[in-house]
């Protein structure tokens, strides 16, 4: 099975593949259990089963997994409308998406705390409503429809958050807020919303206008799925001026495009969920090499971003479908968000 097409140093995922990661992500959106909830317990009330909990999302092992499991099943579909799969994802995503079980999670957000699933959980619930929003489909518009209560609750969220948050969160798993940020801007213009456009631009410029020397050389940490350092550039390439950028990015990173700089990362056991979130790492940095390589004037550094992409691409992608739940669950989202920022 060819599961990808590999160009001018960029790898794209075929038909083949598309079929292979859907296959993972429809044998966990609805597989309750085993299931991390992460929830604060007010009373003996809020002690129920994840799918009472969460009648949208109970599956993929938690909330957030679960969430971009149905992303990555909308955005198959619109790279590849005559998938094999087709019928049986749309069932499972019409099934999920139901109207009753957005507010059921609407619900649940109203009576948890205010930090919940903050800021991860969120971008990839704005990153699901945007791909629904630009599925031209009537199945999606109607998805989209029901997805809305949600969307505009986490969309008031964000507005009200920034405000409040001094300073960005500069770790490498969930909390990261350059993560947070690069999709909800994603979302808040694809959709038109100039008022949280507004906000997270004014939100990345105050955090990380005037970074400098970002040590890249620090990273990782033992358990990071995002790289600090090129989350924060990735964003800067969405927020700043070409010209701008190139000479924030100097500054930022100024040895990023020295030979050897950036080597993927080994994994030494992929049956431990926080070890396994390494390869989680790999795809994200080739995530966001493609997208500073895609704000680049400079030929030579742009193809060279685009080879460390692909070389970090191949450490991981071979290993997203295993035996080990701890990071079948998950990674398969990540490898299709990365394979599809290269153009």
């Amino acid at each position: 099975m060819e599961m990808f097409t590999e160009d001018d140093n960029r790898l794209s995922l075929s038909e083949a593949g598309a079929s292979h990661f859907a296959r993972i992500a429809l044998d966990c959106i609805h597989k309750e259990y085993p299931n991390k909830l992460n929830q604060t317990l007010e009373s003996a009330d809020f002690l129920k089963s994840p799918r009472e909990l969460h009648p949208a999302f109970y599956g993929c092992f938690d909330w957030h997994s679960s969430v971009h499991g149905h992303w990555m099943l909308v955005k198959l579909l619109t790279m590849f409308e005559d998938l094999p799969e087709r019928d049986e994802i749309l069932a499972g995503l019409t099934e999920s998406l139901s109207a009753d079980n957005i507010l059921g999670e609407v619900a649940y957000f109203d009576n948890e705390s205010g930090s919940w699933e903050r800021t991860y959980g969120w971008a990839w619930l704005l990153q699901l409503a945007m791909e629904l929003g630009e599925w031209d489909d009537p199945v999606g518009e109607q998805l989209a429809a029901n997805l809305a209560p949600l969307a505009a609750l986490i969309r008031d969220r964000y507005l009200e958050f920034l405000p409040r948050q001094d300073y960005p969160v500069r770790t490498g798993v969930h909390p990261n807020t350059a993560f947070g940020l690069s999709f909800a801007l994603d979302f808040a213009r694809s959709a038109g919303d100039e008022e949280l456009a507004d906000a997270l631009v004014q939100g990345a410029l105050r955090y990380y206008r005037d970074d400098k020397t970002c040590p890249l050389s620090w990273e990782p940490s033992g358990e990071d799925f995002l790289s600090p350092c090129l989350e924060e550039a990735a964003l800067m390439a969405r927020v700043l001026p070409a010209a701008e950028y190139r000479a924030w990015l100097g500054d930022f990173l100024p040895g990023l495009a020295s030979p050897g700089a950036l080597a993927p990362v080994s994994v030494s056991d992929r049956s431990d969920g926080k070890i396994v979130h390494l390869d989680g790492l790999n795809l994200s940095r080739a995530w966001n090499l493609y997208i500073i390589s895609n704000h680049l004037g400079d030929d030579q550094t742009t193809a060279l971003f685009r080879e460390w992409a692909s070389e970090h691409l191949s450490a991981s992608l071979p290993h997203v479908a295993s035996e080990h739940y701890e990071g079948s669950h998950w990674l398969a989202s990540f490898a299709v968000y990365a394979l599809t920022r290269n153009r």
